[in-house]
């Protein structure tokens, strides 16, 4: 397990974008996004998938009551659209831009063939990186299923905690600086802002955590 999050703090960009490819480089432009910008639809073609270069994007689906689930918040160097390197045809998701200057990397399938194709080490990471995606996914989607709301929101703050956190030389406690807004930890674990307000609160009167906007702070007497 600690193979896999030590990959997942690889900037896939980097990597794989072919701007960083000479063959590709002059043929090869960005695409730019605004705050609400969609760069697809659900049953929209599936023939590229995507590095962001910058900015942040939703990943989710609609239900059939219209309600919205968010099924991943995606920063600076991270992968989507990657089930259609396996054939996918039509997407069965939306990806937004939640960021005011998002910029994408597009990568075409047949592309994306090619550089897996002749590279085997680069192959690796791709497969390695969407497994450890998939095993992210199915972990979340448990907790909305089996989990009361403040479960969900300390279980999340153990993954922010893997995933940002390092540990205070002067207390011990982990300090977790992250980029997502409360807006986004809500989407994330399917409660109301106003609920993830109450939910914090509550574990910060209880010495479990302290916070601002942009850092947590879990206390080491809560572990």
């Amino acid at each position: 397990m600690n193979s896999i999050w030590i990959f997942e703090d690889v900037n896939l960009f980097n990597l794989l974008c072919p701007h960083k490819f000479k063959e590709y480089k002059t043929c090869h432009d960005f695409d730019s996004y605004n705050k609400g910008d969609y760069i697809y639809f659900e049953e929209d073609s599936a023939n590229k998938v995507f590095l962001i270069e910058k900015g942040k994007v939703k990943i989710g689906y609609y239900n059939s009551d219209g309600t919205e689930v968010v099924k991943a918040i995606l920063k600076k160097g991270e992968l989507f659209g990657e089930r259609a390197i396996f054939g996918q045809q039509r997407r069965e998701e939306f990806a937004q831009s939640i960021d005011g200057n998002t910029s994408i990397c597009p990568v075409g399938v047949d592309t994306m063939h090619e550089l897996m194709r002749s590279n085997k080490s680069f192959s690796f990471k791709i497969y390695k990186f969407i497994g450890f995606k998939f095993m992210k996914l199915e972990r979340r989607l448990q907790l909305l299923l089996f989990k009361d709301s403040k479960t969900r929101l300390k279980e999340f703050l153990d993954e922010l905690c893997n995933d940002y956190g390092y540990n205070c030389n002067q207390t011990g406690d982990h300090i977790i600086n992250h980029p997502y807004t409360q807006k986004d930890i809500a989407s994330l674990i399917g409660i109301s802002r106003p609920t993830l307000n109450i939910l914090m609160n509550e574990l910060k009167d209880e010495r479990v955590i302290d916070f601002n906007r942009k850092q947590i702070r879990i206390y080491k007497t809560s572990a």
